[in-house]
């Protein structure tokens, strides 16, 4: 990248990683400002290019948070991979773990986890993006399925109905009451705790054995 200065004056401007260096500035944009703040000409500002610059990496300020959005959930499929740890000791605990690494997540990432959930954007303009978050729905779809095969064989649910219905008792504990910042609502207990209590009232109702 070159711009000329001082009467012709050619000069060179030369950056480590920009689409790096863009999608941290991102990621500082939403958490000050939220997804509205988060601009490509303030993302271009903050990284310390011209506002043309970030064309070479993003067609647009949308691909450019589905970027910061796609790499968070490649992080979030490794934290539930991990919490999962191949369903040691038991399925039921490795479960219940599995969501405390949900919510952990959602804590420690609060911009990530914004950028991945809450902008809005169609996984069909991006493809890249919908493959990411399939991955980490593949985490809780397998985990589902070694639950749902210790279950007694009549009435055994489908394990991607029990993948889906546990994402959304995780996901809505951890926008409700795991966030980091001021719209977290008060709770009279750890939500480690209430998300805990909501899977083994779940889980037990559908047959799951103890841990």
């Amino acid at each position: 990248m070159s711009w000329t200065k001082n009467g012709g004056e050619s000069r060179g401007y030369h950056h480590g990683n920009l689409r790096e260096a863009l999608m941290k500035a991102a990621l500082e944009l939403i958490a000050e400002k939220g997804t509205a703040g988060a601009t490509f000409a303030e993302a271009a500002r903050r990284a310390g290019v011209s506002p043309a610059a970030p064309y070479r990496h993003f067609r647009d300020r949308d691909e450019l948070i589905a970027a910061v959005a796609a790499e968070g959930f490649e992080r979030f499929t490794k934290a539930l991979q991990a919490g999962w740890n191949e369903g040691r000791p038991t399925p039921v605990e490795a479960y219940e773990r599995m969501g405390r690494a949900y919510l952990d997540f959602a804590r420690r990432n609060p911009a990530e986890y914004v950028a991945m959930f809450e902008t809005g954007l169609s996984s069909e303009a991006h493809p890249a993006l919908d493959q990411a978050g399939q991955r980490a729905l593949g985490v809780l779809r397998e985990a589902a399925e070694v639950v749902v095969a210790s279950m007694p064989a009549p009435g055994r649910p489908p394990a991607l109905m029990v993948a889906l219905h546990t994402w959304a008792l995780a996901h809505g504990v951890a926008s409700l009451f795991g966030r980091s910042d001021g719209s977290r609502r008060k709770l009279p207990m750890p939500p480690e705790d209430l998300l805990e209590a909501a899977f083994l009232v779940y889980l037990r109702g559908l047959g799951a054995p103890g841990n």
